[in-house]
């Protein structure tokens, strides 16, 4: 059986995209299947839409804690999704020194030269590929936890 981060490895190197591969990849893990996964995440690639933004890795990764802990009603409280969110999002400024898209990769992929230094170093395959296959990891830390509670 493999874990989320091989699963998101997995999606990412057959075509998917960051964003795209954790959230497909965290929604397998707790048995959701959906015709809108993996597509809903895909505008999130690239740091939004490649302009360098939050990464798309922990969008999706932001995405799977909605499908975990999102609201289903106005009424419902916003403070698990939330305290999730965050600290998922303090954890990975740990580990990645950011969560902005730009400063990870350190070029701007919004720019033809930063998009162009990007497709030249094969910075997909080194970094994106890395950081997705980990944010995954790190998700799945959270739903283990979930599960044990």
């Amino acid at each position: 059986m493999l874990t989320p981060a091989q699963r998101s490895r997995a999606h990412f190197e057959s075509g998917l995209y960051c964003a795209e591969s954790v959230l497909q990849a965290i929604a397998e893990e707790c048995d959701l299947s959906s015709d809108y996964i993996p597509r809903i995440a895909s505008g999130f690639c690239g740091g939004m839409a490649l302009t360098g933004g939050l990464c798309g890795a922990l969008s999706g990764w932001i995405m799977a804690l909605g499908m975990l802990y999102g609201r289903n009603s106005g009424t419902d409280s916003r403070d698990m999704v939330y305290t999730q969110t965050r600290r998922l999002i303090e954890a990975s400024e740990h580990r990645f020194g950011s969560t902005n898209c730009t400063i990870l990769l350190d070029c701007d992929i919004s720019t033809p030269d930063g998009l162009a230094i990007f497709e030249r170093t094969g910075l997909e395959q080194s970094l994106c590929l890395k950081l997705t296959e980990e944010t995954a990891c790190l998700v799945d830390r959270i739903i283990r936890c979930k599960h044990a509670a």
